[in-house]
């Protein structure tokens, strides 16, 4: 069976891979850290172990299932916009090449739910996903472009994630301190 379509559901079961391996994680933490604090033996009284351990996985699932999935749609608008810029392909052919990437997020999206166990390496693996994508992005649309061009649409990905990335730190940074100032000690 041929179709254009036929991998086009893997970045959706990827994406709930992913937040599937991230939520049981930080399901074992949030509950470890309930109980070190005290505050899980009470929750028990009111409601069943399984059902507060359940809701707290469908919880976090859907927060990182939102997560990735604003992933997913920023770097598909970064990947679009930088062939915009640097490509001269006005009919579309580089990104019916790079469709077949989503083979790597299902990939390390299965492997992630192996590495469910340890943290640091459910990180690791996402960032190899991403890594390996972005090398296979390059890879695929190198063809039509110019070296400048390559260079040009290089640079544009690291400086928009690089960005990214450091305005949601600092951001992030910003509302704990917030947090952590209002606290009336």
């Amino acid at each position: 069976m041929k179709n254009a379509y036929l991998t086009s559901h893997f970045p959706l079961i990827a994406i709930i891979l992913f937040s599937m391996s991230f939520s049981i994680y930080s399901g074992t933490m949030v509950i470890d850290y309930l109980q070190e604090l005290g505050l899980y033996s009470g929750m028990i009284e009111f409601f069943s172990e399984r059902g507060i351990q359940l809701t707290l996985l469908f919880v976090l699932w859907f927060f990182y299932f939102m997560v990735f999935a604003a992933m997913k749609l920023i770097a598909d608008t970064v990947n679009e916009l930088s062939l915009l810029f640097f490509s001269k392909d006005e009919e579309g052919k580089e990104l019916q090449k790079v469709r077949r990437g989503s083979w790597v997020f299902l990939i390390f999206s299965i492997i992630s739910v192996i590495a469910v166990v340890n943290g640091f390496l459910l990180v690791a693996v996402f960032l190899a996903g991403c890594v390996i994508y972005f090398f296979y992005f390059i890879y695929k649309v190198s063809e039509s472009l110019s070296a400048g061009a390559l260079m040009g649409l290089i640079f544009f990905h690291i400086l928009f994630w690089a960005t990214f990335l450091l305005a949601v730190s600092y951001a992030m940074l910003i509302l704990y301190n917030s947090v952590i100032a209002s606290l009336p000690i």
